[in-house]
């Protein structure tokens, strides 16, 4: 999983509350087994119109917002079925960091386990800066995860916390700067593992991260 303490980039606002999974990425389009491929189909029954070409109309079809990877929304994003392909097509799409009032529980916790930051500040800065990023092309913002901040070149700064948990929070934190999944946090103990594999089996014992068990010794 990418690491992420720092991104600087530019904002692109979705102005909309209750911002469903199945809207983020159709179900239709769910068919694929890799994590890749699912940001051409973001938004896509917003992105497209029924002939297919690109609906004027959709926030993120301005060029203004070409190449953000900063995504500021309004309250509960990400509701609906709990499907992980929507943090995967945001990812994939080219966001690192979603920015919303409040998030569905389990794609919060999806986010965390992918690599995206789902970084949660009040309504009245929302505003804010869904203000600026429409006003102005090429409004950037930074997130930085290690000083748990986010600011701007127009004054704003403010702090935020990963989760309303502490202890959630730094364990949250440390996953997202290290690049951690849970795959990757178990690997972190491999020799632990190992160890207590070989005393189970008796002898040497090198896990076959790739290989089916039944293929272990």
């Amino acid at each position: 999983m990418e690491p992420f303490v720092k991104v600087t980039g530019i904002v692109a606002p979705l102005d909309r509350v209750n911002v469903d999974t199945d809207q983020i990425i159709p179900a239709l389009y769910l068919k694929r087994i890799e994590k890749t491929g699912f940001g051409e189909f973001l938004f896509n029954a917003w992105r497209k119109l029924p002939d297919g070409s690109p609906n004027p109309d959709f926030e993120l079809n301005n060029p203004a917002y070409n190449g953000s990877t900063i995504l500021v929304t309004r309250r509960n994003f990400g509701s609906g079925s709990s499907r992980e392909h929507a943090v995967w097509a945001l990812h994939d799409y080219g966001f690192r960091t979603v920015i919303a009032p409040s998030f569905a529980n389990i794609f919060h916790k999806n986010c965390f386990e992918n690599g995206l930051a789902p970084v949660i500040l009040p309504e009245d800065v929302i505003a804010d800066i869904m203000a600026k990023a429409k006003a102005a092309n090429g409004y950037k913002l930074t997130v930085d995860l290690e000083a748990q901040e986010i600011y701007d070149e127009q004054g704003l700064s403010v702090s935020f916390v990963v989760h309303a948990e502490p202890e959630v929070n730094e364990f949250r934190r440390y996953c997202l700067l290290n690049g951690l999944d849970e795959i990757g946090l178990t690997l972190q103990i491999e020799d632990k593992i190992a160890a207590y594999e070989a005393s189970r089996w008796g002898k040497s014992f090198t896990p076959a991260r790739n290989a089916p068990l039944e293929a272990r010794p």
